[in-house]
């Protein structure tokens, strides 16, 4: 068996992403090879990928935007060499991939959690409180993954061998007009060690930034917040963390005035560590914790934050 990895776009540098589902495309079955689209810069940089033996460079402007319309042709065409094609299940691999299983007129096997044999997988069902086990029986695997749930791939350390990769281009049915991207220096929130996260209970999006921000600055953290909280406007949707927002599982996550909905239990339950900070003794979000304090947040954070 060989399989493609789909790389995440992360400019020219390897998103922590790509590595996790490295990882699971060696667990798939190697020889495993990664393939870039619009940057043969990056094309270097994950040529050092521990446990990939070719990286393809598909450089072209056509796929340099991360367009579905242009890439899961791409893909397609280059699946006639492989078994398998592994992308992460972030918001581009979710674009992609089922585009390309259309193509090729097979099945997509959704974020995987672990590989059981060679067509078997299992993935998270009910918001994460069934493990299915899935086989597929078609000729060729296209399968994302909840990249939480692997060890990433050493970023350095690897040879593999460079070579250009063409398809067909511009597919002429969208276009790029521009990226705004909120930019900041905290971690990535699906790969920060740290999480703190905000929910309803504080209030507007004012109150936010002043009990939230100071506490994870002394920490180096992420910020993350509920559905809730992104809702009510109090931050931009690229905080939200559950099952329709970004799947976390951090050293430590922090989660304050978070009552804890499924769905927002469902994108971070597989953290390391979970610290719960609530006045309602009954909130859910304490069935999961491993360290909760019953106290109004207002009181409590800020004088964690003074602590610390």
């Amino acid at each position: 068996m060989t399989t493609l990895v789909f790389a995440e776009p992360h400019g020219d540098t390897v998103a922590d992403a790509t590595l996790a589902t490295v990882t699971a495309a060696n667990a798939v079955g190697g020889p495993v090879h990664v393939l870039v689209a619009g940057s043969s810069a990056a094309g270097d940089a994950h040529a050092a990928i521990a446990g990939v033996e070719k990286v393809l460079v598909a450089d072209d402007a056509a796929y340099a935007n991360g367009l579905a319309e242009n890439l899961a042709p791409l893909i397609a065409g280059l699946m006639d060499s492989y078994d398998a094609v592994l992308a992460p299940a972030t918001t581009t691999g979710k674009n992609v991939l089922p585009r390309v299983a259309a193509l090729l007129d097979v099945m997509q096997v959704s974020d995987i959690i672990s590989v059981e044999g060679p067509k078997s997988f299992t993935r998270p069902i009910y918001a994460g409180n069934a493990i299915a086990t899935v086989e597929s029986g078609d000729p060729k695997l296209v399968i994302t993954v909840r990249t939480t749930a692997f060890d990433k791939a050493e970023a350095s350390g690897g040879s593999a061998s460079t070579e250009a990769a063409s398809g067909p281009g511009d597919a002429g049915t969208s276009e790029f007009v521009k990226l705004d991207a909120v930019k900041s220096d905290r971690p990535e929130l699906t790969s920060a060690g740290i999480v703190v996260s905000g929910g309803r209970a504080l209030k507007d999006g004012e109150t936010f930034e002043q009990v939230i921000t100071p506490l994870a600055d002394k920490l180096g953290a992420a910020i993350g917040a509920s559905r809730a909280a992104v809702d009510a406007g109090y931050v931009p949707n690229d905080y939200q963390v559950g099952q329709t927002g970004k799947i976390v599982a951090p050293e430590v996550y922090i989660a304050i005035g978070i009552s804890g909905a499924i769905q927002h239990l469902a994108g971070m339950k597989d953290s390391k560590t979970i610290v719960a900070i609530n006045k309602d003794p009954d909130a859910p979000i304490f069935q999961v914790a491993d360290i909760g304090l019953v106290a109004d947040l207002f009181t409590a954070v800020p004088e964690l934050t003074e602590k610390l």
